[in-house]
């Protein structure tokens, strides 16, 4: 499992887990599609901005391997602003390649394209 190094662990202040310490010995847990709802707390919505403005930071418009990215977090943006950047793509491999599309991210998490400090 690919480590990223330099890629916050978690939102400060908070128990938003970004990264994971080691891989799953009970196996590799599957990014799945999740339906952000409206209604959402707005501490979830933060946790998703400060994640997408850390994965534009790390990566930028090129494919990113999951490697110990949280599959949870990835999970809220996948199939909207994180989409699979290979054919066919295994959610159960921590060396599955991403991508981040950058027009939906830009619409869904202005904030996070701008010079905010999320520390």
């Amino acid at each position: 499992m690919l480590k990223h190094r330099g890629f916050p662990g978690r939102l400060p202040g908070s128990d938003f887990q970004f990264t994971i310490r080691r891989a799953n010995p009970k196996g590799v847990t599957p990014i799945t599609k999740r339906e952000r709802y409206k209604d959402r707390r707005t501490p979830d919505k933060r946790a998703d901005e400060a994640f997408m403005a850390a994965l534009w930071e790390h990566f930028g418009d090129q494919p990113f391997e999951r490697g110990n990215l949280d599959a949870g977090r990835l999970s809220w943006l996948f199939g909207r602003e994180v989409l699979p950047a290979e054919e066919p793509f295994d959610p159960e491999s921590y060396e599955a390649l991403l991508v981040i599309d950058e027009a939906a991210a830009r619409a869904a998490f202005p904030g996070a394209f701008e010079e905010e400090d999320w520390a």
